[in-house]
């Protein structure tokens, strides 16, 4: 067994040198990267979602791409085009999809034809430009973060594009005591370079711990506990889930396969060699939240996913 507990320590070392707090995001960004996923991070303006992204990837020694997601963004302004010269005839220019880590910046900014530009990406690890295709990066992460409370000028994300992502992530006020120490210690009064964020790790050390991270043994009941929990999403009645009855659509298939790597990963952050019911329950609600769509009803009525899964957690049988 492997102890990879001290690399992920040093990592978050770097990042806490310009984040305060926010222990729960940094760990779900790890998970996310452990599980060779992506990541979509929700939250209001100004509490440092790009900035703990931007973090991340510098502590991570990877080659970074931040893309700003506006209206007329184009998807080729993202995947790159082929371009045309006297001299040397058509050859491809491309965009900035092509890194470690892409920080895709207020992703709901852009129309959906524009948003849908990373799906390849995301899913098949490669991009298409005109005739060619392109393998990506490896390690290849996109860590995407919207804005919730406007409407104006935003496009809700579709629903195969949300389904690409791992984990959706929800990004917290800081407490009192955390404000308090952002005031002194804030991006506005010092540049990003001042913090001197060092790279703790390389591109094949993380594609190591990835590798490591699959590795990581489970039992057939561990199985069905997963398969068991996606089910409640679908069949509620089944489960005598009383919040089921706001659910319209319940967890695709990426799900089972969510939760049984981001358990794997939950796995290797604790020190385990296998995995237990616990490290399920653990990113539960990270990888359903954004993957069960509510009804109408659910809608007008302010249901929460968060609050569904809760409820499937606590009476789907444990193993």
């Amino acid at each position: 067994m492997k102890d990879y507990q001290t690399t992920l320590i040093k990592i978050k070392k770097e990042i806490s040198k310009v984040i305060v707090g926010q222990e729960k995001m940094i760990d779900g960004l790890l998970k996310g990267l452990l599980s060779n996923g992506h990541v979509l991070i929700e939250g209001v303006p100004g509490i440092a979602k790009t900035l703990l992204i931007r973090a991340l990837a510098s502590a991570s020694g990877c080659k970074f791409s931040r893309i700003q997601f506006t209206v007329d963004l184009l998807p080729t302004d993202i995947t790159g085009i082929t371009a045309y010269n006297k001299e040397k005839g058509f050859y491809i220019v491309k965009g900035p999809i092509f890194g470690n880590f892409i920080i895709a910046d207020e992703i709901n900014r852009a129309p959906p034809k524009t948003q849908s530009a990373l799906l390849e990406a995301m899913q098949e690890r490669q991009t298409t430009i005109g005739k060619k295709t392109f393998p990506m990066f490896d390690p290849f992460f996109v860590m995407a973060n919207n804005n919730p409370i406007e409407s104006s000028g935003v496009y809700p994300l579709p629903e195969a594009q949300i389904d690409r992502f791992l984990f959706k992530l929800y990004m917290e006020y800081p407490t009192n005591k955390e404000s308090k120490e952002i005031i002194e210690r804030n991006i506005t009064l010092q540049k990003f370079e001042d913090f001197n964020i060092k790279p703790v790790i390389t591109p094949s050390k993380i594609i190591e711990m990835q590798e490591y991270t699959k590795s990581i043994k489970h039992s057939d009941k561990i199985k069905d506990y997963i398969v068991e929990l996606v089910d409640a999403t679908r069949n509620p009645k089944k489960y005598n889930i009383r919040l089921g009855k706001y659910i319209r659509w319940g967890a695709s298939p990426r799900a089972n396969i969510g939760l049984f790597i981001a358990a794997k990963a939950d796995a290797v952050c604790n020190g385990n060699s296998f995995i237990r019911p616990q490290n399920i329950k653990n990113i539960a609600h990270d990888v359903l939240r954004h993957r069960i769509l509510l009804n109408y009803s659910g809608q007008a009525e302010e249901i929460k996913t968060d609050d569904i899964i809760t409820e499937i957690l606590s009476k789907v049988s444990v193993p």
